[in-house]
């Protein structure tokens, strides 16, 4: 049987993270789950998120993975810690669920000289605040301003972001972040949506202010994590496939991923409960 890493996203943001994954561990099996049926998770309650995110490991253990990356910042903000604490106990202790806020909260400090950053992200993970608790364990001397972008999401979904009001949205969120705090020198792109408009917000920013996306960070991470981890490792079936699994429609789901991994791929359409 196949034991491929799980990937799940709420909708299409996670394969930003698979695109990165992928490049990284190229003979690796991956298995993604969209639950595009149910998406989006943003400005959904804490113990929603908890339930449809659950369900959705269930399956992904049910399908022969034993590693899951939660490639959403809301089921990590919202879902991970109950997940990791209250249910993989339950189960096979060998199997892992890890999510996409520690990895990048590990390294943002070696990246600002100013200590201090900004985060945009969707409205369910500024409300956890998981992103500002998180980078305050490794790094308490940073300042943390953030700023929910609630149009972000359906304006990268419908690929809207490129038009003239689709950038006003952009541009506002980000003037207004920056507003907050004028010293910020690094903006962190907190949803696996926002790598699509990253050159758009660095348009706006300039130069000199960095702005992170998540996808390279969890792909390295995720390397440093299996090699530290030869057993669960070892056990992760590598033949270079990758299994597409979506809530929605298979079709609808196949045009819309093909645009943010820039190829054709074919998905099966599931229904988890």
């Amino acid at each position: 049987m196949k034991k491929p890493i799980g990937v799940f996203d709420s909708g299409y943001g996670g394969l930003t993270v698979l695109a990165d994954l992928q490049k990284k561990l190229p003979k690796n099996d991956f298995l993604y789950l969209g639950d595009n049926a149910r998406a989006p998770y943003g400005s959904r309650s804490f113990d929603v998120v908890y339930e449809f995110t659950l369900q959705a490991v269930q399956f992904l253990f049910s399908q022969g993975c034993e590693l899951i990356i939660l490639a959403c910042n809301t089921a990590s903000a919202k879902a991970l810690r109950n997940i990791q604490q209250k249910y993989l106990p339950t189960i096979e202790e060998h199997k892992r669920v890890l999510g996409v806020i520690r990895p990048t909260s590990e390294i943002i400090g070696s990246i600002t000289e100013s200590r201090h950053i900004g985060i945009l992200a969707t409205e369910g993970t500024i409300k956890s605040d998981s992103y500002r608790l998180e980078i305050a364990k490794f790094f308490p001397d940073i300042e943390i301003s953030q700023k929910s972008c609630p149009m972000w999401v359906p304006l990268i979904e419908n690929q809207a972001y490129n038009q003239i009001g689709g950038k006003w949205f952009i541009e506002q969120d980000v003037m207004k972040l920056m507003a907050k705090d004028p010293a910020i020198d690094t903006i962190l792109l907190g949803c696996t949506h926002y790598p699509i408009v990253a050159e758009i917000v660095k348009e706006i920013v300039g130069e000199d202010i960095q702005v992170i996306t998540q996808g390279e960070i969890i792909a390295n991470s995720l390397v440093d994590y299996l090699h530290r981890h030869e057993k669960l490792a070892k056990k992760c079936t590598k033949n270079g496939e990758t299994t597409y699994y979506t809530t929605e429609t298979a079709f609808d789901f196949d045009k819309k991923a093909s645009s943010f991994l820039n190829k054709s791929i074919q998905s099966t359409h599931v229904i988890i409960s």
